[in-house]
């Protein structure tokens, strides 16, 4: 017999999230940010925190699990460094939406909506 198959465990506390819209919905999950990966985006992470009495893990998810939720327009140009660029995709903290007309910019509009996502 197989595990059933959930969103995600907590690697610490073992909590379990049975899709993404609970894990989003979480009062407990909060949204840090994201850790770039210029090579290939979606292999980059979204950083979350379990903020329960008893956890305080950081978890990591690929953003690829969260590309069909942008609603924002797609660059096919990676515009890092060059003018219009804040460099923000260096700070991992940072989850306001990118200005800039770069591939990237996918990547944080996906980010704010996560973290504007309505709780429980």
């Amino acid at each position: 017999m197989t595990e059933r198959e959930v969103f995600k465990t907590c690697t610490n506390c073992r909590k379990v999230w049975e899709d993404r819209n609970a894990f989003l919905a979480d009062p407990d999950v909060r949204v840090e940010g994201y850790q770039v990966n210029f090579g290939h985006l979606e292999a980059g992470f979204f950083l979350f925190t379990h903020r329960s009495a008893e956890c305080g893990s950081t978890i990591a998810i690929p953003a690829g699990v969260f590309t069909d939720m942008n609603e924002g327009e797609i660059f096919e140009e990676n515009i890092f460094g060059q003018d219009g660029c804040d460099k923000s995709c260096l700070h991992p903290g940072v989850v306001d939406a990118c200005r800039a007309k770069c591939e990237c910019a996918y990547v944080r509009d996906v980010l704010a909506q996560v973290r504007n996502w309505k709780k429980n």
